[in-house]
């Protein structure tokens, strides 16, 4: 399964090195996601990552920074739910529910369906689809190698999400709760746990 993991929302002095060191470890895709933030803090983010893994990197916000910085390509979503006019490249979509996905899917190179389980990092967002579903979901053909499985995603539940039929795994709080971008300066647990994840993954 493809392997995709989102930042976090704020940004934090490490994150460029933590980012080069999940690259490095065999990262298949980064999804930049920072809501309600200035684009200059991206910039300087994308400046101080190396130039070879710009092309899997794919930005939620301010979509200049896709031809900029030769990023792989953008991610649409309720804030910003249209590709720039004339846009050509990559183009992802976070959906909701399997009425999107039954009518929208087909429209982009893959797309994230979520919550697929409680999620980790906001405690007020419970899965929205249980195991009979996504399993009937997943024999029409609706669940496919381009749909991503986000929310609650974590090594133990891989497997489920490999039956479910799934393309790949989005992972956020499952990683990042491994480090507090206030207080920790040392990301080895973090990286140790991507490590595994990677495998699960394979």
């Amino acid at each position: 399964m493809k392997l995709i993991i989102l930042t976090p929302p704020d940004f934090f002095v490490e994150e460029d090195k933590i980012i080069n060191s999940l690259f490095e470890e065999g990262l298949d895709l980064l999804h930049l996601r920072k809501p309600d933030s200035e684009p200059v803090y991206s910039e300087r983010l994308l400046t101080l990552l190396p130039e070879e893994y710009h092309k899997q990197i794919v930005v939620h916000d301010h979509f200049y920074l896709k031809e900029e910085f030769n990023l792989k390509g953008i991610h649409l979503n309720s804030r910003n739910p249209k590709a720039p006019e004339g846009y050509k490249g990559h183009l992802s979509r976070s959906l909701h529910s399997l009425d999107e996905l039954r009518n929208e899917r087909k429209d982009y190179d893959y797309v994230f369906l979520s919550p697929i389980f409680d999620s980790i990092s906001k405690s007020s967002y419970h899965a929205a689809f249980d195991e009979a579903t996504l399993k009937q979901a997943h024999e029409e053909g609706l669940i496919d190698k381009n749909v991503m499985a986000l929310g609650g995603i974590t090594i133990d539940n891989m497997n489920k999400i490999r039956e479910y039929g799934f393309g790949g795994v989005v992972i956020l709080g499952d990683l990042w709760n491994r480090f507090n971008i206030h207080s920790t300066k040392d990301y080895k647990e973090l990286i140790n746990h991507f490590r595994r994840l990677r495998k699960a993954a394979d």
